[in-house]
């Protein structure tokens, strides 16, 4: 009764303009004299024709309607199952349905990706705080308090919320960005200051040179990209030091380098994709593999350029390129 009453709602323009042209007749045979049962029997072999027609029609829209209905409940893992189009309207419709499935299912597999990725970063940030988590436990529990360790495990533990914070609004932070123009030298002394301690406790040696520069950036995420640049410096190098300063030879560069562990050249080119931990990660047990990738995001966004350079048990420089076009 469904598929009657729907059908009879789409045929109702078809069944007007039937019983119009009869009326149209039928005045025209009036006007002429026409016997009645000439006009009844015209009627009668067009209602006739008419009805026939329409019971094809009906039930090849019966068939068609219950295919419909399949793949309506089988369209959200196939779109196979879709009954042929009829005319060019219907086959537009068609493929409309069919481009906005392939964009859900390129969608659902991009989630599902994200989603995967995001599920083994946590996982591994997750055995990653515990270690300075576990250190300050120790420390409790051995009697022998000494604040300055304390203090630079919970300082590790601070750097890892940070991070994960930075990744979660990393997505976003294209609505968060306020450019102006600052000083370099000001913002490298404040992560500068905040790494201190790690400075001091580990004993490295920071050559901090002079400069003059004024970029066009936005400082908190500038700064936070700098600050993870330096804190993979520091990790890394387990003596010498650490030095920040601007290119000679390239201009408008700032050079973080060190005299750590350094980067195997095939890792090289693969340091700055997101999870990717590499050999000294795999080795030193350290790693979370995004801070690179962070540090590179960002600065993309802002408009700047990152690049390393590394040698093997030599160390590490990192250029940041800070200059835009007029």
């Amino acid at each position: 009764m469904k598929i009657l009453k729907s059908f009879l709602q789409e045929r109702i323009k078809a069944l007007v303009l039937f019983f119009a042209f009869f009326g149209i007749m039928l005045f025209v045979f009036f006007l002429y004299s026409s016997r009645l049962d000439m006009v009844v029997y015209a009627f009668l072999l067009c209602a006739a024709f008419g009805v026939s027609v329409e019971t094809i029609a009906f039930f090849k829209y019966v068939r068609k309607y219950r295919d419909l209905e399949y793949a309506k409940r089988k369209i959200k893992y196939d779109y196979e199952g879709i009954p042929k189009a009829e005319g060019a309207v219907e086959k537009m419709y068609q493929d409309m349905v069919i481009h906005l499935c392939e964009e859900k299912r390129q969608m659902e597999s991009c989630i599902q990706i994200e989603k995967k990725e995001m599920e083994e970063y946590y996982m591994l940030w997750a055995h990653q705080i515990k270690t300075p988590i576990a250190a300050m436990n120790i420390l409790l529990q051995s009697g022998e308090l000494n604040p300055r360790e304390l203090s630079a495990e919970l300082f590790k533990i601070e750097q890892y919320v940070e991070m994960v914070l930075g990744y979660l609004r990393t997505e976003q932070m294209t609505s968060d960005l306020t450019l102006k123009k600052y000083d370099l030298f000001n913002m490298i002394r404040q992560a500068i200051r905040k790494y201190s301690r790690l400075f001091i406790l580990q004993k490295i040696k920071l050559n901090l040179e002079e400069m003059d520069y004024q970029v066009i950036t936005d400082e908190k995420w500038l700064l936070f990209a700098i600050e993870q640049i330096l804190s993979n410096a520091l990790k890394y190098t387990k003596e010498g030091s650490i030095s920040i300063y601007m290119s000679k030879e390239r201009k408008d560069t700032l050079v973080i380098e060190d005299t750590g562990i350094g980067i195997s050249p095939e890792d090289l080119p693969r340091v700055v994709e997101k999870g990717f931990t590499g050999y000294n990660g795999r080795d030193h047990k350290k790693s979370t593999g995004l801070g690179l990738y962070l540090s590179k995001e960002i600065l993309g966004k802002l408009n700047h350029q990152l690049k390393l350079e590394s040698k093997v048990g030599v160390g590490t420089k990192v250029y940041i390129y800070l200059g835009r076009p007029e």
